[in-house]
């Protein structure tokens, strides 16, 4: 009976030491990935597989010009491994990212938006099939930064997501090719990127981030009606304050898009096909 014990002893320590070196970075079986908004999340878990857990710190229809962490994020968050910020100005992470830090000093931080030319007061890069591809393209170089041993998973995974991005590219130049409208009107101006990218213009009712007053309200209507514009495009975070009595003005159809949805292939392809009717593609 005496033997037994030592050798059970040296099995679990055996055991242990296989699973320590099994273990991703942070201690547990998997990545932790922390991102801001519910896009990145999906293009993290598109990247990452099976090899990440995501955290969203913004949770879905929660805005990111006020919503504050709750003590349960902060403490998953001090033991996450990455932080993907998106890095193009948003107000949640100029008023977070340092004490984020704080929290996890060895958490390492990527910026997605690394590389691309950024619009003044629009943080919306993401909403830009062609910047989201490279978004994607710094997701994937900061995880095999990380986590270089299945640097060929993720660059297969990359490579499919990817491909479903060109085809989002392809669609959105081929549909601004055929527009007969140029310009789309908005209550808030988060489609600056998407505009740029495909030769539009997005013509704003809230301005830095405030409500519009009588006398923009009344050249925008003007505006409208000379580029025959019959949609305005809202957002869950922005209400529809004051937009039905535009929409009546101008005879136009009101649409709600998020530009925060977590289903980001799905909800684009929700953006194209109000486009399509915005800008008058038969």
């Amino acid at each position: 009976m005496n033997w037994r014990l030592p050798m059970l002893m040296a099995l679990i320590t055996l055991c242990s030491i296989g699973l320590l070196f099994t273990l991703r970075p942070g201690g547990g079986s998997q990545i932790l990935v922390a991102v801001s908004i519910p896009p990145l999340a999906e293009f993290v878990e598109a990247v990452g597989g099976d090899h990440v857990e995501v955290l969203v710190m913004v949770p879905q229809g929660a805005s990111p010009h006020t919503y504050e962490p709750t003590p349960g994020q902060l403490s998953k968050l001090a033991r996450a491994d990455l932080y993907v910020m998106v890095g193009s100005g948003i107000e949640f992470e100029l008023s977070w990212m340092d004490r984020f830090r704080d929290v996890n000093p060895e958490m390492r931080v990527a910026n997605a938006s690394l590389g691309l030319e950024l619009l003044r007061d629009d943080p919306h890069i993401w909403l830009s099939p062609r910047c989201a591809m490279m978004l994607v393209e710094n997701i994937y170089s900061a995880l095999v930064e990380l986590d270089p041993k299945h640097e060929d998973y993720y660059a297969e995974n990359r490579d499919r997501y990817l491909g479903l991005l060109r085809e989002l590219d392809e669609e959105f130049s081929e549909l601004s090719s055929k527009a007969r409208i140029k310009k789309i009107l908005v209550y808030h101006p988060a489609w600056g990127y998407l505009c740029r990218d495909y030769g539009l213009e997005q013509l704003a009712l809230e301005r830095e981030g405030k409500e519009p007053t009588l006398r923009w309200i009344e050249q925008l209507i003007e505006e409208a009606k000379r580029s025959g514009i019959k949609v305005i495009f809202t957002s869950p975070q922005s209400g529809r304050r004051g937009v039905e009595a535009i929409a009546e003005e101008l005879n136009a159809k009101i649409v709600e898009i998020d530009p925060l949805a977590e289903d980001y292939i799905d909800n684009m392809h929700r953006v194209l096909e109000a486009l399509r009717e915005a800008l008058g593609v038969e």
